[in-house]
C-alpha cells in the first residue's frame, strides 16, 4: 500500500470549535496534505466564522445552518459521500493525531478492509485493552502538542489487534457499498455498533494498528458537551436521551443489545 495516498478526513462538528483547531492542525502537521473535510452542524461557537477564515484549498466545507442539528449519522454519511478521494476516514473533531499517524494507517488499508487508529484518552472513561489511558489534558488549554509528540512516541507499538472503533479508515467506495449508516440511529448514539457490525457480516477485515495514534479528549460531540449541557465526564441530557432511545432501537434491530469483544 502506498503510504502516500492522499486520505479525505471527514470531520462533523457541532461547537466543537477549540477541540476542532487542535484537530484541523495535528492533520496539517502530517507530511502529506491530506483533505479535510468539515461538516459543521449548526454550531453557534464561531466554527462558521472560524472555517470562512482560513485559506485552505483542501478544506471542504458543509455547513448545516440549524437550528436543528443533523448529528453525525446524517454528517457522516453526507461527508464521505462528498470526498474527493478514494479513501476516507470517519474522524472526530475531538481527537488529535501522532506524527505518521497517515502512514501507519495506510501500510495496512486494502481493499475490503477497516483499519482503526488506537485512542489515547485522559481517566474520564473506564481503562480498557482496546485503549491506552494516559492523560495529556483533558480541556484544550492543557494541550500541548510537542508534549503528545514525545509522549505519543513513547507509546507506539508494532502491532495489530483484530478491533475497531473510530477514527477509522477505508475505501470509499465499500463504505458505500454496505449503505452507509443506519437512519434508525440519528442523530447519533449505537450507529458505531451497527455499522461494525455491518462490515463484519460483509466480511470486511477489521484492523487495529497500535503505531497510528490519537489523543481523544473523549466525547465532546454531545456526551460531555457543554453547549449541550454536558461537561467533562459529565453527561447531558441530550446525549442521555438519544443513547436510551437508539439502545431499544438496536435491540429491536438486532434482537439484543450491543455486544462487544475486548477489542471493539
Amino acid at each position: 500500500m502506498n503510504t502516500t495516498h492522499k486520505i479525505t478526513f471527514v470531520i462533523p462538528s457541532r461547537n466543537n470549535l477549540e477541540f476542532l483547531k487542535l484537530a484541523y492542525q495535528s492533520i496539517r502537521n502530517l507530511d502529506t496534505r491530506h483533505e479535510i473535510l468539515v461538516l459543521n452542524d449548526a454550531s453557534i461557537d464561531g466554527t462558521m466564522e472560524w472555517i470562512d477564515e482560513q485559506q485552505d484549498d483542501d478544506l471542504i466545507v458543509y455547513h448545516n445552518p440549524g437550528p436543528e442539528r443533523i448529528g453525525i449519522v446524517g454528517m457522516f454519511d453526507k461527508g464521505i459521500e462528498m470526498a474527493r478521494t478514494k479513501i476516507i476516514m470517519a474522524f472526530h473533531a475531538d481527537m488529535v493525531v501522532c506524527k505518521d499517524f497517515d502512514k501507519n494507517i495506510l501500510k495496512h488499508l486494502k481493499p475490503l478492509s477497516v483499519v482503526s487508529a488506537t485512542r489515547v484518552e485522559p481517566p474520564l472513561h473506564p481503562d480498557g485493552p482496546e485503549k491506552i489511558m494516559e492523560n495529556f489534558g483533558v480541556e484544550s488549554d492543557e494541550f500541548d502538542f510537542e508534549e503528545w509528540y514525545s509522549g505519543s512516541e513513547s507509546l507506539k507499538e508494532d502491532k495489530t489487534t483484530e478491533g475497531i472503533f473510530a477514527p477509522w479508515c477505508m475505501y470509499k467506495e465499500d463504505f458505500l457499498s454496505i449503505g452507509g449508516h443506519d437512519e434508525l440511529f440519528a442523530p447519533q448514539s449505537k450507529e458505531d455498533s451497527d455499522l461494525f457490525n455491518r462490515f463484519v457480516l460483509n466480511g470486511y477485515n477489521v484492523i487495529q494498528s497500535w503505531e497510528a495514534l490519537v489523543y481523544h479528549f473523549t466525547s465532546r460531540g454531545s456526551r460531555f458537551n457543554k453547549h449541550s449541557g454536558g461537561a467533562a465526564g459529565k453527561n447531558s441530557d441530550e446525549w442521555i436521551q438519544t443513547t436510551t432511545k437508539n439502545g431499544r432501537n438496536f435491540i429491536r434491530k438486532w434482537g439484543h443489545f450491543v455486544k462487544h469483544d475486548s477489542l471493539m
